[in-house]
């Protein structure tokens, strides 16, 4: 900033901001600060003692009652890419109407070119596979639709 004569410098792009200002005695102050909006939405962190997995939707356009009782849902634990099985050569881990336990491996979720298995974590029947295999998946999506029991 000396060298160019700046006395102050501001830049801002997608939702990042920073600006730097030549205080008192020529020593550069830098300021920076996220815009009121975040680029990439977060998402809640789950309530203590509740999976992922069991929490009961949010959000839907059915009241929390009429559709989903005694339905849980599969929900993604991160950002990634979902997979049915764990080639493609292989058959689904999982298919509508299949029986899954607490530790049932339903999919696999790869994030950082590691494999995930994703578990159950309930037990019930398989009633809807809510995403296509291969595609990018968010932190809390839903992934399988199961009825418990």
């Amino acid at each position: 900033m000396k060298r160019s004569e700046l006395s102050e410098f501001e830049f801002e792009e997608e939702g990042f901001k920073i600006k730097i200002k030549r205080g008192s005695g020529g020593q550069p102050v830098v300021s920076s600060a996220p815009l009121s909006v975040h680029p990439f939405p977060l998402a809640p962190a789950p309530s203590e003692g509740v999976t992922t997995a069991t929490k009961p939707a949010s959000g839907t356009t059915t009241s929390p009652g009429a559709e989903d009782a005694g339905f849980s849902y599969v929900k993604s634990p991160m950002v990634g890419t979902f997979y049915r099985s764990p080639s493609p050569e292989n058959p689904a881990f999982v298919d509508v109407n299949a029986k899954v336990e607490d530790k049932t491996v339903v999919c696999i979720i790869e994030a950082m070119k590691i494999m995930n298995e994703i578990q159950a974590e309930t037990k019930g029947t398989v009633v809807e596979v809510l995403v296509e295999n291969g595609q990018p998946v968010e932190y809390g999506q839903r992934l399988f639709k199961i009825k418990i029991g």
